[in-house]
C-alpha cells in the first residue's frame, strides 16, 4: 500500500525534508532515461496515487498536474541515448537521478530511492525495493518520470514517424523491431542496446 509510513519513519529520526526518487525508461531501445525527485508536504493527499506502471495513461496525466501543484518541490531530468551508450544504462539512470535531485528548489536531507542501488548524491540515501508501490514520495516521482518520458517519445514520434514511437514508446516490441529491420536505427536509438542487430547490418 502506498502511504507515508516510510517517510514518517525517517522524519521521526530527524530527516525533515525527504524527496522520493524514481526513474522511467531503463529498458527501451530508444530515447533517454528519465528520473524525477519529489518532496511532498507531510499531510499531502493525492487520491489514487500508485506505482505509475499500475495506472492508466489518462490517470497518470491527471496525477502529473496534481503532483506538480501540491509538491513542495519537484525536479525532472534525463540522460540521453548518447550518455547511455557512453556510460551504460545504470550509470545514466544515476546521472538522471542526480540531475533531478540537484534541480529541486528545496534542498532535501534524505532521498528515498526506488530499487536496491544508490546513485551516490551528496545527501543521505535510502533504497526502497518496489518503493513506487510503498512510498507516496517515490510513487509521485514515478508518475512525473513516466509521463515526462512518454511525452518526449510522442514528440519523437512526430520527428521519426516511420518507427511509430507513439505506440511502443521505444520499448523492444515486435513492431519496433520490425521498424528497425525496415528502416535501420535513427539518432535516438541506443546503439549499445542494439549491438546484435547493428552487427548483423554491417
Amino acid at each position: 500500500m502506498v502511504d507515508y509510513s516510510i517517510e514518517n519513519e525517517y522524519r521521526e529520526k530527524g530527516f525533515n525534508i525527504i524527496c522520493g526518487v524514481d526513474e522511467a525508461g531503463r529498458g527501451p531501445l530508444a530515447g533517454p532515461v528519465y528520473a524525477a525527485a519529489v518532496i511532498l508536504p507531510s499531510d499531502c493527499v493525492i487520491e489514487g496515487l500508485n506505482d505509475s506502471k499500475k495506472l492508466t495513461e489518462k490517470k497518470r496525466e491527471a496525477l502529473f498536474d496534481e503532483i506538480k501543484e501540491k509538491a513542495l518541490a519537484y525536479g525532472i531530468a534525463s540522460a540521453d541515448e548518447k550518455e547511455i551508450d557512453e556510460i551504460n544504462i545504470l550509470n545514466a539512470t544515476f546521472l538522471a537521478m542526480k540531475r533531478a535531485i540537484a534541480s529541486l528548489s528545496v534542498r532535501p536531507v534524505l532521498a528515498l530511492i526506488d530499487g536496491n542501488q544508490k546513485p551516490h548524491t551528496d545527501i543521505e540515501e535510502v533504497t526502497v525495493i518496489k518503493g513506487d508501490a510503498k512510498s507516496m514520495s517515490i510513487a509521485a516521482a514515478s508518475v512525473l518520470a513516466k509521463v515526462s518520458r512518454d511525452r518526449f517519445m510522442l514528440e519523437m514520434a512526430e520527428k521519426y514517424p516511420q518507427y511509430e514511437f507513439a505506440r511502443h514508446k521505444g520499448y523492444g516490441t515486435k513492431l519496433h523491431y520490425e521498424k528497425i529491420a525496415q528502416y535501420g536505427v535513427c539518432d535516438i536509438h541506443r546503439r549499445t542496446f542494439l549491438k546484435k542487430i547493428l552487427g548483423e547490418q554491417k
